[in-house]
């Protein structure tokens, strides 16, 4: 599905605001537009369709199957189906938008949906079992979208994804506009996705349990401090999927859970990612990282048996930090550096820069029992090096590659000679390798018989795997789907559509 969103056009007002604060109406109108399409990329799914259908019998079947379903799966399909005021309630906002709304909600729909939802919700006697509010000028409907909230939560709300939209001017201006701290009540939930909000102030809130069913939270540029964090997943003991999306104010995320299975961190900056006691956390997905004036993330790992797929780490943004080591070039691996776990590892490195391709045996002996390894490599203005394969040959043998890694997907090949020298590098040394799949850079290649001509000296080298593929895919890579990324019934979440 497109989840492009086109520019948001100001009203009058809120240009002379934008301009009072010395910001570009222009370009603020872009930038919200960027920030809600990111949002509802990783948005989940609404359960329902609006071209949703019950059939009970297939063509000339006489045998009526959806009768034959348990009462309790029958109950949970027939709640799944749009415009049935049937317990428990579904309700997806932007289904009542008009049919040729598109993405883009104007104030006079928004106003329609308000009032829609608003008899819906108070008509409704609950329970509700999944509530998508995404289509509203939240600044305009203050008042409202607290006794909504509180109707919510007296009414056992089980998934709440809640999104501002378009994205509040005073968001970016700092204004005092904040997600009101009713939804710290729903301890019903099990779902919670909030968008382009500002967390509530916390100050004389209890220490309770909010959220004693919470099993997964998504936060999607929401702007909040280090400690509404930690207060946030303190009180979530059942947790298993975190995702925070598009932050870009200083955060630390210290992790310490007994539940949390899988952590997405996309488009953000963390001043640092620290994985302190989480035993039941098998997926680490960093995407999208980025310096903030010039301060890496430090990416540090304690304690996580069950830690089974990393990445991408970006060896130019991150620093690692294994036990009480800082992982650098020329590190040495012992039992403190090493992450015996992973068997799915992503990195993204610049092959041509230097002093990042030196990191990469000094990384790849921090996870001796990789299988699936994953290279995505950066483009970069600098020359490639012209003694990259000398100094990977220099660093001796790396387990992982020697006698671990089955299969090996090379991102956004350009064809460059670093890339070339770590592949070569990769395949003299791999000797239980049984597929490379290499990916083109979209754009790279305008002529087939150029791309041919780059990858031809793969194909004829001498491999230590004999019996292992080379696959190209010349089409490019596709847009990761970050929703993917936490479904644990998909071995690789790093595996493009």
């Amino acid at each position: 599905m497109d989840t492009r969103v086109p520019p948001v056009t100001m009203d009058p007002a809120a240009e002379v605001k934008s301009r009072r604060g010395r910001h570009d109406p222009d370009e603020m109108e872009g930038l919200f537009s960027r920030m809600l399409s990111r949002t509802r990329n990783v948005l989940p799914d609404p359960p329902v369709s609006v071209d949703g259908r019950l059939f009970a019998l297939l063509p000339h079947d006489s045998v009526d199957g959806i009768r034959r379903l348990p009462d309790m799966l029958l109950g949970n399909i027939v709640s799944r189906l749009p415009g049935l005021a049937l317990h428990p309630l579904v309700l997806v906002d932007s289904h009542i938008l008009p049919a040729d709304a598109g993405t883009a909600v104007v104030c006079a729909n928004a106003r329609r949906i308000t009032s829609a939802v608003s008899r819906i919700l108070a008509a409704h006697p609950g329970p509700f079992r999944c509530v998508h509010l995404t289509s509203y000028y939240m600044e305009e409907f203050d008042g409202l979208l607290r006794r909504w909230l509180q109707i919510l939560a007296d009414k056992g709300i089980e998934e709440l994804i809640l999104v501002n939209h378009p994205m509040p001017l005073g968001y970016l201006l700092r204004s005092t506009f904040f997600l009101p701290s009713t939804f710290l009540g729903m301890t019903t939930l099990t779902c919670l996705y909030l968008g382009l909000w500002k967390f509530p102030d916390m100050a004389g809130v209890k220490c309770t349990t909010f959220f004693p069913n919470l099993r997964e939270l998504g936060l999607c540029t929401v702007l909040m401090e280090s400690k509404d964090l930690d207060f946030i997943l303190d009180r979530s003991p059942v947790l298993e999927m975190l995702c925070v999306e598009s932050n870009i104010f200083n955060l630390g995320l210290r992790l310490v859970s007994q539940s949390i299975r899988c952590v997405k961190i996309i488009l953000s900056f963390f001043e640092e990612i620290a994985v302190v006691d989480a035993p039941c956390l098998e997926r680490l997905i960093l995407s999208g990282g980025w310096t903030k004036d010039g301060v890496c993330t430090k990416v540090k790992i304690s304690h996580a048996p069950k830690l089974q797929s990393l990445g991408y780490l970006d060896l130019e943004n991150h620093v690692l930090e294994f036990g009480n080591t800082v992982i650098k070039a020329g590190t040495k691996a012992s039992p403190s550096t090493m992450v015996p776990s992973v068997r799915i590892l992503a990195l993204d490195v610049h092959c041509g820069v230097r002093s990042y391709a030196k990191m990469i045996p000094a990384v790849l002996r921090c996870f001796p029992n990789v299988e699936t390894l994953h290279i995505m490599s950066g483009e970069t203005g600098q020359p490639s090096v012209k003694h990259n394969l000398e100094f990977l040959n220099e660093s001796g043998t790396i387990k992982c590659i020697r006698s671990c890694i089955k299969l090996l997907v090379f991102h956004d090949f350009r064809g460059d000679r670093s890339e070339l020298a770590f592949l070569k590098f990769f395949f003299k040394s791999a000797l239980v390798l049984e597929e490379a799949l290499i990916v083109m850079a979209n754009g790279s290649f305008t002529l087939m018989e150029d791309m041919l001509s780059k990858v031809k000296p793969l194909g004829s080298m001498k491999r230590a795997s004999s019996d292992s593929t080379i696959t190209i895919n010349p089409q490019g890579g596709s847009i990761w789907n970050f929703k993917k990324a936490s479904d644990f019934s998909l071995c690789d979440p790093f595996a493009n559509d």
